[in-house]
């Protein structure tokens, strides 16, 4: 078992790397909290027995000065932790494109690879330095992380956009960071890294972000998802719609005959089917990646629970099928369906792929932790 510890686990991209690594294969993962860095001895204890590092923690916002001396801090505690430790494992370090250019942070970021790149030379250790774009996805902090949160966030609740600068901006998806990530500590390459992403000017960006949400949440239609970023950036922008949006109220049809409902309306393909689930049961228990996933209860009384992945928080809606409405199950939250009525309960599930037995992108957890994980998760955090 190979066990890799994250610092800054509770990030963007921490929290994102710890859902993919903990569900690899011979992987064991060790998150590293805030209070584990207020002493080189606290940190090594906390590190012990780690076989690679994935250091994501970091200041990108704030007063220069204080910019530069918390980024080269963090890299000081962390090698003088290793050398009281006595331990050699792969150390990766989360940098930016910011390296090249002469910011407080791009210069934090190329001093700090510069300390941790000396202790592994010195050590026998291995380094890899990962040169990140503007990372964006689920969790995002707006006004923090990047451009896309801040704008997903107004989206959702409906504030003005502004751009104050129109330039051109690579943008990658902190899954497709966190699945780099595994490749890099299981292969164990070193050298630097340098993925790709998608280059959009701001307001190409917010064109795109406007035209989803008038889609979604107007047309009540969703859009065309053949393009994996379109996914990645849809995913993220409805993430911030969770759990304010849902569940949504069906538009009803009504005439002498009766009524009738479009339980969904999309342009790019996708899966449906149905359950049946008998009184006292569940369904699901598990999470998913990248599947954009629907809900709809068409008779009985269901309660469909949702929890982040690596959180105890847990988000409860009640669906009837006297009073259609939808649920759309964000990613990277497990998620589950309860029959809590006297009869048949009849639900309709629609995926925006059809399923790969090979890929299923579905990850079996329980929902309701039992009380020794849910403390050991506490205590991680």
């Amino acid at each position: 078992m190979m066990r890799i510890a994250i610092t800054g686990a509770g990030g963007l991209i921490g929290w994102h790397v710890h859902a993919w690594l903990r569900v690899q294969p011979g992987l064991q993962v060790i998150p590293v909290g805030r209070d584990a860095w207020q002493t080189p001895e606290r940190l090594a204890a906390a590190l012990a027995g780690a076989d690679a590092i994935v250091h994501l923690a970091a200041m990108n916002r704030g007063a220069e000065a204080e910019v530069e001396e918390t980024n080269l801090r963090l890299a000081a505690v962390l090698t003088d932790a290793l050398r009281l430790a006595g331990s050699t494992p792969h150390l990766l370090h989360a940098s930016s494109t910011q390296v090249d250019r002469d910011t407080a942070y791009g210069r934090s970021k190329r001093q700090a690879a510069a300390i941790l790149a000396g202790w592994a030379s010195a050590s026998g250790a291995a380094f890899t330095d990962m040169i990140l774009p503007n990372v964006f996805g689920e969790g995002g902090r707006p006004f923090h992380n990047s451009v896309v949160a801040t704008f997903c966030r107004q989206l959702a609740d409906g504030t003005p956009r502004r751009i104050d600068v129109d330039a051109e901006i690579c943008f990658l998806h902190a899954h497709r960071v966190a699945r780099g990530i595994a490749d890099i500590v299981i292969a164990g390459d070193t050298g630097i890294w340098r993925p790709e992403g998608r280059r959009l000017t701001v307001s190409s960006l917010l064109e795109r972000l406007e035209q989803f949400d008038r889609s979604y949440r107007h047309d009540r239609l969703i859009p065309d998802l053949r393009d994996p970023f379109d996914l990645d950036l849809f995913n993220t922008y409805r993430s911030y719609l969770f759990p304010r949006h849902y569940p949504v109220a069906f538009r009803r049809h009504t005439d002498q005959r009766g009524t009738l409902i479009e339980a969904i309306r999309e342009t790019s393909g996708g899966q449906i089917h149905y359950s049946t689930t008998h009184p006292g049961f569940v369904r699901g228990q598990h999470y998913h990646f990248r599947k954009v996933e629907r809900f709809v209860v068409l008779a009985g009384e269901a309660e469909v629970a949702v929890r982040p992945v690596c959180s105890r928080e847990i988000h409860r809606f009640r669906l009837s099928g006297d009073e259609p409405a939808f649920i759309d199950m964000p990613t990277m939250h497990v998620h589950n369906l309860a029959n809590v009525g006297s009869g048949e309960l009849v639900a309709m599930f629609w995926t925006n792929d059809l399923y790969d037995p090979a890929a299923p992108d579905t990850y079996p957890e329980a929902v309701d932790l039992p009380d020794g994980a849910a403390a050991a998760m506490a205590a991680s955090q």
